[in-house]
């Protein structure tokens, strides 16, 4: 009697973590309405607004999967076509079972900091939606890869217009030195990209540039 009251207990237990799993994971790429900037997909990758100054925002991202694929280049305009595309056929159907999937918001983009005659691995990314975050399919392309972002606080500065190289590379530039004014720690090396928008949207674009914070965040008053 009494096993059979542990074995129901230990079930009940292992259904319960399940559903909280399943719970948190919606509650991280979630409806896209809770975001203002995010119109463009029904789902968005959702976070916790930390703080803020005139130059930034600190956020708290939980742990994600996402879809990616890396490219060697000289610079973002050679590699992301390339890697958009491959990513592109994942989610319609290159993948084990053929199965279609919704695209999301953003697209994040891992960028090199390196000196322009220098290639660099570019990653780029495409958050998978909720339904898939606990048993995403397997790519078909050996080029693509599903990974797991962990949960990170985010220093994150946004803007409109276009992503370009140009302009990221203007606006990681100028949230480094907001970050290096307060002594700030992050981590080097690196920046993401995010964008939320199609290519075909051309007016009131949302662009971000992100920074992983390192040990606590600072976010000084105004």
């Amino acid at each position: 009697m009494l096993r059979k009251l542990q074995s129901a207990t230990m079930m009940y237990l292992t259904a319960l973590v399940g559903f909280l799993l399943v719970l948190t994971t919606e509650a991280r790429v979630g409806n896209s309405s809770q975001l203002e900037f995010c119109t463009e997909t029904e789902e968005c990758l959702l976070f916790d607004l930390m703080c803020e100054t005139d130059k930034y925002e600190v956020r708290h991202y939980g742990s994600v999967k996402w879809v990616s694929t890396d490219i060697n280049s000289y610079a973002m305009e050679f590699a992301a076509p390339r890697a958009f595309m491959r990513l592109f056929k994942y989610i319609k159907g290159e993948n084990e079972g053929g199965k279609k999937i919704q695209m999301t918001s953003p697209v994040l983009v891992k960028i090199p900091e390196k000196k322009f005659w220098e290639r660099g691995a570019f990653t780029m990314s495409f958050l998978l939606p909720s339904e898939h975050q606990m048993n995403p399919p397997k790519p078909a392309n050996d080029d693509v890869y599903i990974k797991e972002m962990p949960e990170m606080n985010v220093y994150v500065m946004s803007y409109g217009g276009w992503m370009s190289g140009m302009a990221d590379g203007s606006k990681s530039k100028e949230l480094a030195s907001a970050l290096d004014s307060v002594n700030a720690k992050y981590t080097k090396g690196f920046h993401c990209a995010a964008g939320y928008n199609s290519p075909m949207t051309m007016f009131n674009r949302h662009n971000e540039v992100w920074y992983a914070v390192e040990g606590d965040p600072v976010c000084p008053s105004n």
